[in-house]
């Protein structure tokens, strides 16, 4: 299975162990793999290395879990422009989950979710993911 993951749910789950975020983004390695695009990446990477963070975790611990990332991940190159969300922020990971044939997008973001199905891919929860997948 092709699954694309939004930036909070990945930082969520490298900051903190076992919690859902966590958990969904485990089961996802060990169900397919996670897609990414360069902007998802860059994102999450922006995200993952501002100060703010740094009480939450180490730089080796960053280091790692984006190692790992990058290492599950599977690079797509986007070839889809949406302009469908409510939040255009949003759009790219609507594009990655079309340019990537992506089987689900788990999100936590309402405007993600208010779209499920997007194109008859489901947009579910991290704790949806859990519970029925």
């Amino acid at each position: 299975m092709e699954f694309v993951l939004d930036t909070n749910i990945l930082i969520s789950a490298a900051l903190f162990k076992h919690s859902v975020p966590d958990r969904s983004f485990r089961r996802a390695v060990l169900n397919g793999s996670i897609l990414l695009s360069e902007n998802t990446l860059n994102e999450i990477k922006k995200t993952l290395n501002k100060p703010k963070l740094d009480k939450y975790i180490t730089l080796k611990d960053k280091l790692v879990f984006l190692n790992r990332l990058e290492t599950k991940a599977k690079l797509i190159e986007v070839v889809h422009k949406v302009n469908k969300c409510r939040d255009p922020k949003d759009n790219m990971y609507l594009e990655l989950a079309l340019s990537g044939n992506a089987d689900l997008i788990i999100s936590g973001d309402n405007d993600l979710l208010a779209l499920n199905p997007f194109r008859g891919i489901p947009v579910i929860s991290p704790r949806e993911f859990i519970d029925n997948y």
